[in-house]
């Protein structure tokens, strides 16, 4: 459960204060971790102590020592030396690496806890005698965080996520596919849906300075009891798609700003079919020109305002008029008509939702 490395840094550590070498070897027979390169002559004696019922013995001018995980054991330790000086080390390096064991063990449960919790894998009764087990507060104000990494590239993002969350025990960072990290955090009663944003900003910035880093975040809203943190997580997981489809150019993306996107998502695919084809009979909005659909975005973007948008164009008045009146010729719709203008803006969206969803299977 504990990585080598982890180990290895434990006992570099208590060499470092005691001038003493240490190893730890498994039950198999496998070094471990060792502070001395002579360490793989002691593997014999180490598994003939496995056998042994003692809990520590002295063998060929070493200290072996049991460390247990449950009354299971788990690891051999040796300490270099015969005094009592050396047992007494011995005795600490055990110690400390079976409080690593229970640790480790212990964010192990409540990783596993926190995924099953996400998932929607556990019942009510179910939620609450775990997180009473594992001394996690039911109703507190919580959020889950969402961010998509390329982490087939490279495999420490969970750990730079961590040491963010890290120093505050009570948020729970943890991954559920190849490329997702979750992270469940856990909210002042003064901290609000800005703060979130500021937090997601803060998350981005940490893969910044990595030029090949494609990195989103999406959160969902927030929840005040164990039980609904699941549905502040199928939130975020919809914002990330959402975001991919209609905000391709945000990095961050909440819920709460999916607006639109968010009902047409969950539109099956043959209705939106139905939709355009009644709209633009067979034809689709993504036909029309490059110059007619940057028109078209424009005068959205400027709230059906005819001067402005001809203004942020650079053409005449007239002209804007004319390619307005060319495509109500087209498709009926008249887009200085506020109903007909409202069609048409969904109807470019339904297009870029089946547009992606296509794309999806392939």
């Amino acid at each position: 459960m504990i990585s080598n490395q982890i180990l290895q840094n434990t006992i570099d550590g208590l060499k470092g204060i005691s001038r003493t070498d240490l190893c730890v070897i498994d039950v198999e027979g496998k070094v471990l971790a060792a502070t001395f390169p002579e360490a793989e002559q002691f593997i014999g004696p180490a598994q003939s102590f496995v056998a042994s019922p003692a809990d520590s013995q002295v063998v060929g001018g070493c200290q072996f020592f049991k460390v247990f995980d449950d009354y299971q054991l788990e690891y051999i330790l040796l300490a270099r030396g015969e005094s009592e000086d050396v047992y007494m080390i011995g005795k600490i390096a055990s110690f400390q690496i079976q409080n690593l064991l229970v640790a480790y063990k212990e964010r192990f449960d409540k990783d596993n806890f926190i995924k099953n919790l996400l998932l929607d894998n556990l019942l009510l009764v179910d939620i609450y005698n775990r997180a009473k087990k594992l001394h996690i507060e039911v109703e507190v104000r919580r959020v889950v965080f969402i961010v998509e990494t390329n982490r087939e590239k490279d495999g420490n993002e969970l750990e730079k996520i961590r040491s963010l969350f890290g120093a505050k025990s009570k948020d729970f960072v943890t991954a559920v596919d190849e490329k997702n990290i979750i992270v469940v955090k856990e909210l002042a009663e003064n901290e609000t849906y800005s703060d979130l944003s500021k937090t997601a900003e803060v998350i981005i910035n940490l893969f910044r300075p990595d030029p090949d880093s494609n990195v989103h975040v999406a959160y969902g809203t927030i929840v005040n009891e164990l039980k609904e943190v699941s549905r502040s997580y199928k939130e975020a997981r919809m914002a990330l798609d959402v975001g991919k489809i209609f905000f391709e150019d945000k990095d961050v993306i909440a819920y709460s700003q999916l607006g639109i996107g968010r009902l047409i998502y969950q539109l099956p695919i043959p209705l939106c079919k139905m939709f355009i084809k009644e709209i633009f009979d067979g034809k689709s909005p993504d036909e029309f020109d490059e110059e007619l659909l940057s028109t078209i975005n424009k005068f959205f973007e400027n709230s059906l305002n005819v001067s402005e948008t001809s203004r942020q164009l650079y053409i005449h008045r007239n002209t804007l008029v004319y390619r307005l009146d060319k495509l109500q010729k087209s498709t009926g719709l008249d887009l200085r008509v506020f109903e007909d203008a409202i069609t048409f803006k969904i109807a470019l969206m339904v297009v870029k939702y089946m547009k992606y969803m296509e794309s999806l299977d392939y």
